[in-house]
């Protein structure tokens, strides 16, 4: 193996199976659920289909993943080894979320990969019993990812990139950036919407239920808990 440690420690050996680039990325989409090659894909936009391919035939070789038929697609899904990998992955996106969840760099957004974050939490026990259709405009997002639409209904959420023709919700016009950090932690929905960075149109109630609806970030607690606290520049009356 050309890129091995040569140790025989179990750090080293775990390492060189599964630290390659995007190789913990391709883990997190398996442990986030998704299971056919194009949602893989979806999480993962800016790696290369073939590098996908690889990737996860490396899995399947090491015992991480199994690979099925399902009709005339594959299938792909954790065996128990990938599974043990569940508190790992976790404590990572934790530990980032706690000491490197700073600002983001500008090439670190990425409007498509967060609308599939978003559809895949949407809290749908907190959503209400008819269908629900929010229209996401990205003011600052590269052409082909500045428009958006969620579609809830039924207890399923479908994402969209052409116009469903459905009557909407919501409108959310938002800057990239704004609306990642709040599904980051990094700002709260109160912050954007102050700053201007985001604006919501649509009935005053619903505008209201929409954090509730969309949730945020399963790192989005740890990162909420890091941020330093705003001193209050207020005196106590004498």
């Amino acid at each position: 193996m050309t890129d091995s440690y040569s140790q025989f420690c179990t750090v080293a050996r775990g390492a060189e199976a599964l630290c390659e680039r995007w190789t913990p990325l391709v883990v997190r989409e398996l442990l986030c659920g998704s299971r056919r090659f194009n949602d893989l894909h979806r999480g993962v936009p800016r790696m290369s289909t073939s590098l996908l391919a690889q990737r996860l035939r490396h899995l399947e070789e090491i015992g991480v993943v199994r690979r099925s038929a399902v009709g005339k697609v594959w299938e792909y899904a954790l065996t128990d080894a990938g599974e043990e990998l569940r508190p790992i992955i976790m404590a990572l996106g934790h530990w980032g979320a706690r000491w490197i969840g700073s600002r983001l760099r500008d090439d670190e957004l990425d409007a498509g990969l967060l609308m599939w974050d978003i559809r895949r939490f949407v809290r749908l026990d907190e959503c209400p019993a008819h269908a629900v259709v929010v229209h996401f405009r990205f003011r600052d997002a590269r052409s082909g990812e500045k428009t958006w639409w969620l579609v809830v209904e039924e207890g399923a959420a479908d994402l969209c990139r052409d116009d469903p023709g459905r009557e909407l919700t919501l409108v959310v016009d938002s800057t990239v950036r704004a609306l990642t950090e709040v599904w980051t932690g990094d700002r709260s929905p109160q912050e954007v919407l102050s700053s201007r960075d985001l604006r919501v149109e649509g009935a005053r109630h619903e505008a209201q239920s929409l954090w509730r609806w969309l949730g945020a970030s399963v790192f989005a607690e740890t990162r909420r808990s890091a941020r330093p606290a705003v001193v209050s520049d207020a005196r106590p009356p004498a």
